[in-house]
């Protein structure tokens, strides 16, 4: 597998002001899209500024393995000449995808599409991970799942669809991945591919569909939904892509420098597309100064620059609607809150249940292990800030990387240093968080 088994334990511990200007690392979402549908183009997609972790390297490896060029001609900069729509050749070993579930995901919706057979795999942590939700609608398309653990579990064999079917279908939940794959899966069929949302996810994949010429429209459906609507065996064409740098991975820097006093970042390009700033929008409620400039585009996706100042936060309700434009960053925004005054109450947060982990038990012992009064009931967390944190504890990580960054975030403001029992698996989605933060003046050891 590619991470290692050696554990890398690590303390934080209450710093100074964190100051300066960094660019958190490529959006992993963007990344991911940019590499596949550059495999499923004719010609050549130029990307810059891509996420070279584990999980995207790992979607890059099995883009190669199913028949594309992928080259890496400098630092964050790849060329990605394509094999065309459902012209995926079959792979000759499995194809890994480490501990990325987006990754694999995705790539099970493109392969749905293609006469091919593959297998899925990846970590431990990956491999717990339930994909029945992904190979349902799939499986309505004309793919067939020909081995695999129970509930679909990896490592699975897909047997892609000779002939795709098109499909209209309602996501049971609002996820990016299951929509995605089944428009992927959808480029390769004949007719009208449609996803139903009644809550509207991240919509990365529909803007960057376009952008590779995909004829491909989003209305809106219900108060909070959205109707997306594919043209399926149309031709993709290479493009390029600038990828923009990632909220999630900019959400930690951004709640270090609020409750460490007298800090003061800039941090550049960060993607601001509305579907992923709900942490942003929920700071600035609790009463962060969040401050934007510089805003432009590419790829359809909007990015501006972030000026941080530390703020003194209060408790707020975070509804259950703004759960998809922030499902990652719920770990640190509970470190926020934490520090905040006052209760936060973050309701719906089933999805947390479904990730690397059981993020919503994992954040509550993070939480609890360092003084925290935190409650769960049912999908709902509950912060009880009082202001400060105690710190002192030692925090499980469960193999989960953003576990591991929101305690040691934590660290950084807490009475009492903050242990994390292992960052290996930071490296899949955040390669230099612990020396960029050290940049910033954290103190980690």
């Amino acid at each position: 597998m590619s991470h290692s088994d050696q554990r890398t334990p690590l303390q934080s511990r209450a710093s100074g002001p964190l100051t300066g200007s960094v660019r958190v690392p490529g959006d992993k979402s963007i990344s991911h899209r940019a590499l596949i549908l550059g495999a499923l183009s004719v010609g050549e997609t130029r990307i810059s500024g891509l996420l070279e972790g584990e999980d995207v390297l790992n979607t890059a490896k099995s883009m190669r393995a199913l028949g594309a060029q992928v080259e890496r001609t400098g630092d964050f900069a790849w060329v990605v000449r394509g094999v065309g729509v459902a012209g995926f050749a079959q792979p000759k070993a499995p194809l890994d995808f480490g501990n990325s579930g987006t990754g694999c995901r995705l790539v099970m919706g493109a392969v749905a599409g293609c006469p091919i057979a593959a297998v899925f795999d990846g970590d431990a942590s990956l491999r717990s991970r339930p994909m029945r939700r992904i190979l349902d609608p799939l499986e309505k398309m004309g793919a067939k799942v020909t081995a695999g653990g129970e509930g679909g579990r990896l490592p699975l064999t897909l047997q892609g669809a000779r002939d795709p079917l098109p499909l209209t279908y309602k996501t049971p939940v609002a996820s990016a991945q299951i929509k995605s794959a089944v428009l992927l899966a959808g480029l390769a069929a004949p007719g009208t591919t449609t996803v139903i949302e009644t809550e509207a996810s991240r919509d990365h994949t529909e803007l960057m569909l376009k952008h590779f010429g995909a004829d491909i429209t989003s209305t809106v459906e219900g108060q909070h939904g959205r109707r997306i609507t594919l043209s399926g065996q149309g031709e993709l064409h290479g493009a390029e892509v600038v990828v923009p740098a990632d909220p999630s991975s900019a959400a930690f820097p951004i709640v270090a420098a609020l409750i460490v006093g007298g800090s003061d970042l800039v941090l550049s390009d960060v993607m601001t597309n509305p579907l992923r700033t709900g942490l942003f929008t929920t700071l600035r409620e609790m009463g962060a100064f969040i401050e934007e400039s510089e805003v432009r585009g590419d790829a359809g996706e909007p990015m501006a620059r972030l000026r941080v100042r530390a703020s003194k936060l209060r408790g707020v309700e975070v509804p259950p609607e703004r759960a998809p434009s922030m499902i990652d960053e719920y770990l640190v925004l509970a470190v926020a809150a934490s520090f905040a005054e006052g209760t936060t109450v973050m309701r719906g947060l089933h999805e947390l249940r479904v990730k690397e982990s059981d993020r919503l038990e994992a954040t509550a012992d993070m939480l609890r292990v360092n003084g925290v009064k935190v409650e769960i009931a049912g999908d709902d967390l509950i912060v009880e800030g009082r202001g400060h944190v105690p710190g002192g504890g030692l925090v499980a990580t469960h193999m989960d990387h953003r576990i591991a960054m929101s305690a040691l975030v934590m660290g950084c403001a807490s009475d009492q240093p903050v242990k994390v029992d292992d960052t290996a698996f930071i490296a899949t989605s955040f390669p230099d968080f612990i020396p960029m933060m050290r940049s910033l003046g954290a103190e980690f050891s």
